[in-house]
This record gives structure tokens, sequence and C-alpha cells, in this order.
């Protein structure tokens, strides 16, 4: 059953079970999947459309063997675009490079620089990986899927669901009319507070992205970010 049906339409209680019990099978197996990263890990995000060579493609390359010369994974939707960018640099830069993608019916192919991969049937149990398996996100140019994950992360960190977990936008000209509105309507009406907005670096350099992620690391858990640890966001 496709979560198209699910939300559609009504079901039998025996129809239901079977979905859940499916779900949950999913759940396992993308635990189990999180459990083999040996080390730290960072998640990226980013439009599946952008080609090889753009500069949101290298920027999330360079981003991606800067991560993967500390010593960390890098987990991305699997895809092309920004995803491939980040994978790929991982790969040239020795790390181990995750792909968690996705079943979509116009979308996607695994990339080729992928060591370790998962395709997920819903949407839901993938996020949850995304965050399981990172201790921070780095959030290139994208659309409603990177904003999903983007909010989604800010939303986890917020309410306390997960802790020390930074969040980096990179590309200050694509993000920069993003945070002005949040300014300008969402803060001017008390929707969130200043504090909220402290949750988010905004850069250009992929230096600074790493360095973020791995300080609040080092914070968090007072350690080397190049020994090998579950990567875990609690």
């Amino acid at each position: 059953m496709q979560d198209r049906d699910l939300f559609r339409t009504h079901h039998n209680a025996e129809e239901l079970r079977r979905h859940s019990e499916m779900i949950g099978r999913e759940f396992l197996s993308g635990f189990e999947l999180v459990e083999q990263i040996d080390r730290p890990a960072v998640s990226c995000f980013g439009s599946a459309r952008v080609p090889r060579g753009s500069q949101p493609y290298e920027l999330a390359r360079a981003t991606g063997r800067l991560f993967a010369e500390a010593g960390w994974a890098v987990v991305t939707g699997g895809g092309p675009g920004v995803m491939e960018g980040a994978n790929c640099g991982c790969r040239e830069g020795g790390g181990l490079s995750v792909g968690l993608n996705i079943e979509l019916p116009h979308e996607q192919g695994t990339n080729p620089y992928v060591d370790l991969s998962m395709t997920f049937d819903h949407f839901y149990v993938r996020k949850t990986m995304f965050v399981k398996a990172a201790e921070g996100f780095c959030v290139f140019p994208g659309g409603f899927g990177t904003a999903d994950e983007l909010f989604e992360s800010l939303t986890l960190i917020q309410t306390g669901k997960v802790m020390h977990f930074p969040v980096v936008l990179l590309g200050e000209a694509y993000w920069t009319p993003l945070l002005e509105w949040v300014r300008r309507s969402a803060l001017a009406e008390d929707m969130v507070s200043a504090e909220d907005l402290a949750l988010l670096t905004l850069t250009d350099d992929p230096r600074i992205a790493v360095e973020t992620v791995l300080d609040a690391y080092r914070a968090a858990h007072g350690g080397s970010p190049h020994l090998p640890a579950k990567a875990d966001a609690q």
C-alpha cells in the first residue's frame, strides 16, 4: 500500500495493521543502517535539480570533502544535484558517503558516490534517519523538500527533541530573503523568538560550515570528531 492510498481512503483493520507493520519494518531497517555509520555524521540537503559544476553543486562538494577529511561521514538523500555533490566530495576526501534515497514517480536514482545506501518507501521514515544519523545539518539551496528538512530540524531543536544540533545554511544570497522574512514577519509578530534565529548559521564558506558543526560536536561530546563514534543526534 502506497502512502497516497493510505492518506486518501479508509481501510479495514487488517489492511491498516499490515501497513503499520510494513512501516515498522522500514523503521527497523533504517535504524540498522544508521548503526553501520561508524563515525560522526552530518546530513546535507539541497536541490536535486542543480547540474554538476554549478555553484551549489561545487559548494556541497567542497563541504563534503572537508567533512570527510575531518573524519566524518556525509549523509544525503542519495540523489543527484546537491546530494551528489556532497557525496562526491566525501568520496574524494576518503570519508564514508551515505545515501538515504526515496521511491518517487519522477526522481531519482542513487548517485554513484554512495558507499552505504537504502531506498525508502515512506518520507517520514527517511526523515527520521536523517536526524538519527546526524550531529548537525548543512542546508544548501533547494526547494520545498529542502525547506521542509530545514524547518523540521529547527522545530526539533526548539522543542528540545534534539540537543547540541547545529544547522548551517550555505548560500547567503539564496537564504537571506528567507531570514529577512522571518525577522520582518514571524519575529516582529512574536511567532518566533530571537533565540530561535540564533539556531542558524549563514555562510558561503564551507570551512565555516564544517567548523560550526565540529565545534558543536566537541562542546557536546568533549572529544575529537576524528574518533569513530555512534552517529546520533541525541
